[in-house]
């Protein structure tokens, strides 16, 4: 921190959010063997949900995970809608108060699409 300032940290408690972004798998998965493509998609949405988000636990969507593994472990979607909701965590021996839900979003066109925050 700066000399001479005292900013507040903001808590990520305090914020249980949803939104929508658009991943572009086909950046996180160029260059890799087509046995470990599906495999690389399923942890670069792990970690852009834990930068994003700011939890280390992750939860995804089963038809998330369907829809990553349809076309097979080579074939990968290039790009991909996913809704990122940060809960609260309930259970009481949890070693974090907030968790991230990760589904799948259809969309008919990625074109134009930016994030958006979701009102649930």
């Amino acid at each position: 921190m700066a000399k001479g300032k005292s900013g507040a940290q903001r808590s990520a408690l305090a914020e249980v959010v949803t939104r929508e972004y658009t991943i572009h798998l086909h950046k996180q998965v160029f260059g890799a063997a087509f046995k470990k493509r599906t495999p690389r998609a399923v942890k670069a949405i792990r970690q852009f949900a834990q930068v994003h988000m700011g939890t280390t636990d992750v939860r995804m969507d089963p038809q998330l995970n369907q829809l990553l593994w349809a076309r097979g472990i080579k074939a990968v979607p290039h790009r991909i809608r996913v809704r990122l909701a940060r809960q609260r965590n309930d259970d009481e021996n949890a070693k974090e108060k907030l968790y991230t839900q990760v589904s799948h979003v259809p969309v008919a066109s990625f074109k134009g699409l930016q994030t958006q925050q979701v009102d649930e």
